[in-house]
């Protein structure tokens, strides 16, 4: 049944972009092909570098940084840490060898400032001379991970004979790191399969693959200049691809499934991509401006680098909408009646006047049938998924959580075992000083005497005489949780007590991790309101009713809390982690939760948008809230499900990558988004819609519209 009668008007500015885009269909794509090869040229050849450093801000730790940099500067440069355990010793002459050999060649590298060997300092080396350590400072402090990477080889190339080496720090693991390698084209080439399986047509498929990965390659190009006015971390691009490709090949998904119907309903080519984009495109517009304000909410997080990538991503997003409603059109102009071409010879569809009705709408009456019920199951299940959350811990991932072949978790091995887990990530005290002449031994020893610190170094003078710095190793590692509360312990009563302690403030990375995680943790519930506020804004200016609204907003956070609690089970509590590629139990990424709400939540009302729209223009043609859901959901489920699966196939290909913080970030949105096209759309929305009756279409101050064959009825009366 053709559903004209709730189609947008054919003049207003979206069927004039259309037809413009449909006719001059040449002009638009040499417009794309060349915007898109100029801003590609500037971008990868001549972009913004990353910037990885989330310090800032009046916490402690920032405070102890900026002291540390202003007053010793020769402390400034990056460094590494060489890790060597012989079973003999390092005495022996055959590990002697092979030892003195690796360190001649670091020290000869002209990456590397001069070293001292464990032979030439006994502080370097545990009391039984089998585990050594040496610090390598870095000459540049912004050398390539890839400059790095021969080092990182040598060194694990030196093991062998009762000799085990290991070289550490940050850039040996940013080094050692691979690229994401080919899991974006398996996620495209999931999609193909997906979408090739949901229309039967090799062209069809291929007019969302290509609009977008037009769109992806001019955003990534763009975020790159974008970098040089707000910077962002070398993830934003890996972030930003995910979610661009994903929201990309939904966006034209949804379009191009309007343009065949349009087509079957007997439009012509022109007017059908008139009718498309001014319906699904329509949708487009709105889901993808909701997903770019949930994106904008992290600006309220306060923490510089993530603006960079709420900003970054939320270009991404804006350039698949803007292809989705000029290039899309164009390319549906080439293909034209050719739009099914290509096709699987596959048994012929039923007419739509069939008696037999869709599986999506048959299983809508069911659970209108006892909505009550269904809506408590949904709900409890749910609620029993996010419970896990209320158990997050935060942190940011060092050597320790590594993959166990890795250069870095070896290195962080050898020291754990030789001088205790904490010696990697040492805290780092600083402290303005009157005079030269100033006195820290009460703080230093203070602080030697907590129960959670294995030892500390004498204070240091800076040579302006105004600042002193001295490091403490805590007996735990940077991720474990005592570590966080022995920071607290210092800050609120080791310190304090000290005589001069006050003025001391407690940095290094250890410090700066906890810093980041409560300042993330004490922020995110403005970033939640912010959110849910202007989307919910958004959302009652498209469907006009203040209880659907409601009713997205909330089961929008319950399928987030969902995922948040599945993410933790598996990385956290290291249920199925291994088999999910994760080396460790390990706390979430600070960023990820951060991160994952405004994208979940723009992302989860892409569906709804969807969904609403098409039962609104039901509703608005026949005045019956429960056929408007059942006609609403068996009309959008084929085309939902479709991007469900693109979306969780995207997403899940990065646990075929190597960074753990992007595979947790993967597998929590590809989690959200299963749950949310099952659980919520199937059966949370059918249910509540059920129960709420007539109240779905509440809106202040206004009137109820009368359906259009009510209409209709009256006029033939008359």
């Amino acid at each position: 049944m053709s559903d004209h009668s709730s189609t947008p008007r054919p003049d207003g500015a979206l069927a004039a972009l259309a037809r413009f885009c449909h006719r001059r269909r040449r002009l638009v794509l040499l417009a794309w092909i060349f915007g898109v090869a100029a801003v590609a040229f500037a971008g990868f050849g001549y972009g913004a570098a990353s910037d990885n450093d989330f310090s800032g801000g009046d916490s402690g730790s920032a405070k102890a940084q900026a002291l540390i940099e202003r007053h010793f500067p020769e402390r400034q440069g990056d460094t590494l840490t060489l890790a060597i355990k012989a079973s003999k010793g390092i005495d022996d002459p055959a590990a002697r060898r092979r030892i003195e050999k690796v360190v001649a060649d670091l020290d000869a590298s002209p990456l590397t400032g001069p070293v001292t060997s464990p032979y030439q300092d006994a502080a370097q080396v545990t009391p039984d001379r089998r585990i050594a350590r040496m610090t390598i400072p870095l000459t540049d402090k912004e050398v390539e991970k890839t400059a790095v990477k021969p080092l990182v080889d040598e060194v694990k190339d030196a093991s062998g004979d009762g000799v085990t080496l290991g070289l550490g720090g940050e850039r040996a693991e940013k080094a050692e790191t691979p690229p994401q390698g080919p899991t974006e084209g398996v996620g495209i080439l999931t999609a193909a399969v997906i979408l090739f399986v949901s229309f039967g047509s090799l062209v069809a498929m291929g007019l969302p693959i290509m609009t977008a990965l037009m769109a992806i390659l001019g955003g990534i190009a763009l975020i790159r200049l974008v970098g040089y006015l707000v910077p962002a971390p070398d993830f934003t691009v890996l972030v930003a691809a995910m979610v661009g490709l994903g929201v990309g090949i939904d966006y034209a998904l949804f379009i191009v499934t309007r343009y065949r119907e349009a087509r079957q309903d007997g439009d012509e080519p022109e007017s059908a991509a008139v009718r498309a984009i001014t319906t699904a495109g329509h949708a487009v517009l709105f889901a993808g401006t909701t997903v770019v304000i949930a994106l904008l909410g992290l600006v309220v997080m306060g923490q510089r680098l993530m603006t960079g990538v709420a900003i970054a991503a939320s270009v991404t997003v804006l350039v698949t909408m803007v292809a989705a409603v000029t290039l899309l059109p164009a390319l549906l102009g080439f293909t034209g009646h050719r739009i099914d071409s290509l096709r699987l010879p596959r048994r012929a569809p039923r007419p739509r006047s069939a008696e037999r009705r869709p599986p999506a709408e048959r299983w809508a009456v069911t659970v209108q049938r006892r909505p009550l019920l269904a809506a408590v199951l949904a709900g409890a299940g749910l609620l029993v998924l996010a419970a896990p959350t209320l158990s997050m811990r935060l942190s940011l991932p060092d050597a320790s959580v590594q993959p166990r072949d890795r250069s870095s978790y070896t290195s962080y091995e050898i020291l754990s075992e030789g001088f205790g887990p904490g010696y990697g990530a040492p805290l780092i005290f600083a402290a303005r000083i009157g005079s030269a002449d100033a006195d820290l031994r009460p703080v230093v020893e203070a602080v030697g005497r907590t129960g959670g610190i294995a030892s500390v170094t004498p204070a240091r003078i800076s040579e302006d005489g105004r600042a002193a710095t001295f490091m403490a190793f805590p007996k735990t590692g940077s991720q474990d949780e005592a570590t966080a509360d022995l920071v607290h312990e210092l800050r609120d009563d080791v310190l304090p007590k000290a005589p001069g302690g006050a003025e001391v403030q407690v940095g290094g990375p250890n410090a700066a991790a906890i810093d980041v995680a409560e300042d993330v943790g004490a922020r995110l519930p403005l970033m939640v309101a912010v959110v849910l506020a202007l989307s919910l804004v958004l959302l009652i200016a498209l469907v006009r009713s203040v209880t659907i609204a409601v009713q997205a907003a909330v089961m929008n956070l319950l399928s987030i809390g969902a995922a948040y609690g599945v993410l933790v089970a598996v990385v956290q509590w290291g249920w199925l982690g291994s088999a999910l590629g994760f080396p460790t139990e390990m706390p979430i990424t600070t960023w990820v939760p951060m991160m994952m709400f405004p994208l979940l939540f723009g992302l989860s009302m892409d569906y709804e948008v969807f969904l609403i729209s098409r039962v609104r223009e039901e509703y608005e043609r026949t005045g019956d809230t429960r056929a408007a859901v059942t006609r609403g959901l068996a009309r959008t489920a084929k085309v939902i499900t479709a991007a469900a699966a693109i979306m969780i196939a995207v997403f899940g290909t990065s646990l075929l990558g190597s960074d753990v913080s992007v595979k947790q970030i993967g597998l929590g949105m590809a989690v959200a988004v299963l749950i949310d096209a099952t659980v919520v759309r199937m059966i949370l929305v059918p249910a509540v819609m059920e129960l709420c009756g007539k109240a779905n279409w509440w809106m202040p101050g206004r009137r109820p519209a009368e359906p259009a064959l009510v209409k209709a009825a009256e006029k033939a009366r008359v």
